[in-house]
């Protein structure tokens, strides 16, 4: 059975690391294949997980996308202003895609952001994922320039789209 949940620590750790370490190298793929560069893949996964708190409520969100007992997809979502949340490293696995997990993940990120009171939500990823973006357009986001509070150095930027959606 599939399905949305949040994720409980320390028993969903090792999954979340894992959902990361996963999306992280199959987006530094991609970056290769489109770019010719790579980003660290395990220091940004290690810092995550250093900073774990800043995914959880009541200014975060970090759920996971299930079928079963198996960890199948993760969505996260942080504070970066008094009225802002992001969505970060929002993945489902390839065998688990175009199931409805990805647009369920995303409508629960909304949810959780209208109920701890934010009035937007922002968030960026390479400019190659098109489903993604598609899937982020069809659910209201529209596309701004780069945000200050985005963890993206400036000259990877060109590479990247941003979006907004106000709640």
């Amino acid at each position: 059975m599939l399905g949305i949940r949040a994720a409980e620590f320390p028993r969903d750790l090792p999954h979340v690391e894992r959902l990361w370490f996963e999306y992280l190298s199959w987006g530094n793929d991609g970056l290769e294949a489109n770019f010719g560069f790579r980003l660290p893949v395990r220091e940004a996964v290690d810092q995550d997980l250093a900073t774990i708190a800043k995914f959880q409520a009541p200014d975060g969100r970090l759920l996971l996308a299930v079928e079963d007992d198996a960890a199948v997809g993760i969505g996260c979502l942080r504070r970066i202003g008094p009225d802002t949340a992001e969505i970060k490293r929002m993945y489902v696995q390839p065998s688990h895609r175009r199931t409805g997990l990805g647009r369920g993940i995303l409508d629960a990120l909304v949810v959780a952001a209208r109920e701890a009171g934010y009035r937007r939500l922002r968030l960026d990823s390479p400019n190659f994922l098109a489903a993604a973006h598609a899937l982020y357009r069809s659910s209201a986001f529209v596309e701004i320039g780069p945000y200050a509070e985005s963890e993206i150095e400036d000259q990877y930027k060109p590479h990247w789209v941003f979006m907004e959606r106000t709640l």
